[in-house]
């Protein structure tokens, strides 16, 4: 299998897009939650989930 996949089944963020991304509203860094199915803004602390291993940078209504 040439993808990575979490145990959950879930694809991991390739290597080359979680280096450029940041958070939509402050432009800081993004780090995985803690469960990996989401993440976190170091920053603002917004969290953003991860659907089928595509980020979802909707900034929180």
């Amino acid at each position: 299998m040439g993808k990575k996949e979490q145990k959950s089944g879930k694809k991991e963020i390739p290597k080359e897009l979680f280096d450029i991304l940041a958070c939509p509203l402050c432009k800081a860094d993004l780090e995985y939650t803690k469960d990996r199915k989401g993440l976190s803004c170091s920053g603002c602390g917004a969290k953003y989930p991860i659907n089928d291993g595509i980020p979802v940078l909707m900034p929180p209504k």
